[in-house]
Parts: C-alpha cells; structure tokens; sequence
C-alpha cells in the first residue's frame, strides 16, 4: 500500500488554471463532453431476460482494436461527470461501455410524494452492496434521466439489488468484447457506489484483466476467493470511513492469495475524481484526480 503525497497547492494552482471559474456543478462536465472529438453515442443492449440496458459508449481515435473497459458510475447515476469520466478514459485509447444502472425504472407514486428531508444525506452514505430502499416502477425508457432530482436518484441508485447490478454489468462486457473495435480484453472501474460494485463485479466475472476501485467498499472475504483479476484501489486520505477498510482488505485479500494494490492520496477527501475537476477543487482533491488518472491510465498499460 502506498501513501501518496500531494502536489503543491502552487502546482495544482498551474493545473486548474483559468478552469476555476464559477459555474453549476455539472454544467462545467458538460461543457467539457461538448468539446470531445471522440465518438461518443446511447446505445440499447438487450439482456438475455429481455431487459433493455442503456449505456454510454466513447470510442478512442485509434489505429488498432482497442481494450474495453467496463465503468460503473457513481451514486449520483448517468450524471455528465459520468459520461465525461468516460469520455476523458477513451482519450486514453480504451473503449468505455457505461451502462445506466437505472434503466428501465423511474420513481413511483409513492418515492416522489415526499421529498427527502433537508438534513438527509445526499453524497456517498448509501454505499451497501444491494438493498430495497426507494420504490422504483417499470418506466421506459426510463433511466437517471426519469428522476426529478438528486435526492431520488440517490436512493433509486441505493435500492439496487445486486443480481440485478451484476447482471446489467455482465451485458455490458459481453456487448464491449463483441464490438468490432475491441480487442477481447475487458476491465472494469468504478467510482464510490460504483467502486463498491466494480470489487463484487471482480468477485463475479472470471475474464477481467484487471478491476479498478475508486473508494468503494471491498466485498466480503469469503467472496474475494473467487476474484481472478488484480485489483488496484484508489482512496482518500480524509475518508476514513472507507478508507479505514483498507487495511483489512489487503489482509483478506492476501490469505486469498489474490492481487490487491491500494494507493491513498492523502488530504484529498472522498469522491475526488469528480469532485477534484470541478473548477472550485480545492488543492488536494485536485492534485488526487490528476494522479488517480495518471496512476490508471499507466495500470491499464501495464496489464494490456
């Protein structure tokens, strides 16, 4: 396990620049994706039951075929951070296959008639691995985009039970490995929530060349057995209540005789892939982005 520490706020200063200007917490995502040159499109993948699964789809400007990675999105669903982390991954040259865990529902009667209270907690308190919080109902074509606001898509997103995750990630690798462009290789990353189901995503599927953890809680121990990928966790300094897992997972993971290389970027807090690019990050949290990307894009290298 590695401790990393940050960059100098005079540094990180040079990398945000003039992006630090004031703007709604998407819009400046948004703004980014709009600028892409890749390839990105919604795609429709029917499931082996007849589901329908929406996910996003960015292709790199590349020669040859390319590997696909599988990436889980946040607890905050298919927000424009999501699709732009994607986007941002594909410049990398891998092709990313984003699939919106939500599709298909919508909120019913009952979820929307009482908004949440003022104090609940709207970020990452919402983390455990399956549930049956929020009622949701059939709505097609439903998706994050069919949820009123933040706080209903926290709890949809929370409510998931895990079959269900995993099989929607399922059809979302078969679809990446069957693309003309890929190159048979598939990876998964996901972030918060999505962190969480990216470590029991890699308990679950046998053909991952690797599984990427951006500060999510690690599956039980009996179930790490069945991991056959190396795992790399990403965590924060300041996020103890997940990164305090930590320890224990490489313990676990060791007497499972399985691979598990954790780094943490200390004084940054948690969520800071996406909460680093935001033109208002503060110094660790933005120093934690650049190096989290740089540290994946040059894992991914190395297991290609």
């Amino acid at each position: 396990m590695r401790v990393i520490k940050l960059f100098s706020i005079a540094t990180v200063a040079a990398l945000i620049g003039s992006s630090a200007v004031s703007c709604s917490a998407q819009a400046w995502a948004k703004a980014t994706l709009d600028k892409s040159p890749r390839h990105g499109e919604f795609v429709t993948i029917t499931e082996a039951d007849g589901r329908k699964l929406q996910a996003w789809v960015v292709y790199p400007e590349v020669k040859d075929k390319a590997p696909v990675v599988v990436m889980i999105h946040e607890i905050f669903g298919m927000s424009d951070w999501a699709r732009e982390m994607a986007d941002e991954l594909a410049g990398a040259g891998y092709i990313v296959v984003e699939p919106d865990l939500l599709s298909g529902f919508g909120p019913s009667a009952a979820a929307t008639a009482a908004p949440a209270s003022a104090n609940a907690p709207m970020d990452h308190d919402h983390m455990g691995q399956g549930g049956t919080g929020a009622a949701m109902v059939a709505a097609m074509p439903g998706g994050t985009a069919a949820f009123p606001d933040q706080s209903s898509t926290v709890r949809a997103v929370s409510s998931l039970p895990d079959p269900q995750v995993l099989g929607d990630l399922d059809a979302a690798a078969d679809y990446g490995k069957s693309l003309p462009a890929a190159n048979g290789k598939v990876y998964v990353g996901g972030f918060c929530w999505g962190g969480g189901k990216t470590f029991l995503f890699a308990t679950h599927r046998k053909d991952l060349s690797a599984a990427f953890v951006f500060y999510g809680p690690p599956p039980s121990a009996d179930a790490m057995k069945n991991i056959t990928a190396p795992v790399y966790g990403f965590y924060a300094g300041n996020d103890a209540r997940i990164t305090a897992t930590v320890p224990q997972t490489k313990v676990d993971m060791k007497a499972a005789g399985k691979t598990y290389d954790p780094a943490i970027y200390d004084g940054a807090g948690h969520g800071f892939m996406r909460a680093g690019e935001a033109p208002d990050a503060d110094a660790a949290n933005a120093a934690a982005r650049a190096d989290g990307f740089r540290r994946l894009v040059t894992l991914l290298g190395g297991v290609r």
